[in-house]
């Protein structure tokens, strides 16, 4: 049925497969790794935003953002009283801000901005939400700037930072 040939050939095929498929594997292992550890993501409230020499900085005071049940054991642990006496964090999220300390992010030229809710008009009754709605950067700063309708810092942002720069900025709504 098998001559001596298609024995040790049958083996090395086996073989050689099985180098394949770990090779390919590896090698996608470690772009993934490489990929994460220059980039990551952050929840901040951003308290300047300032261009200085062509470059773009946010300073931001970087926070904890949680939701659902994983917001009402933190809300629970931190202070168990009020939590006890509504039974959970207030609209499903939780913010835990325990450090002023405030960081300084340049920011990518290219940088995308999703926004949920800002001033569109001047007029406070035209305010509503659209989700994720992209402007540009400078489009953004020009509205970060404006707080006499509503104030973009008192909302929280995700944003991610790869190879040192952030290049995404997400506004997280809050009711």
């Amino acid at each position: 049925m098998f001559t001596k040939k298609s024995v040790y050939v049958l083996p090395v095929l086996v073989l050689l497969f099985l180098s394949l498929i770990t090779t390919a594997s590896t090698v996608g292992t470690r772009v993934d790794a490489q990929s994460i550890a220059k980039s990551q993501q952050l929840t901040v409230y951003i308290h300047a935003l300032h261009t200085d020499k062509g470059a773009t900085i946010i300073t931001a005071d970087e926070i904890q953002w949680y939701e659902g049940a994983e917001a009402d054991r933190v809300f629970a642990q931190q202070d168990p009283e009020a939590a006890a006496e509504i039974g959970g964090a207030l609209d499903g999220y939780y913010i835990l801000n325990d450090s002023d300390t405030l960081s300084n992010y340049p920011v990518a030229d290219n940088a995308t901005v999703s926004m949920q809710i800002y001033d569109h008009t001047g007029n406070i009754n035209d305010l509503d939400i659209n989700w994720n709605e992209q402007l540009t950067l400078p489009e953004f700063i020009a509205q970060f700037n404006k707080t006499d309708v509503f104030d973009l810092s008192q909302s929280p942002y995700h944003i991610t930072i790869q190879d040192g720069k952030v290049t995404a900025i997400t506004q997280q709504y809050t009711p």
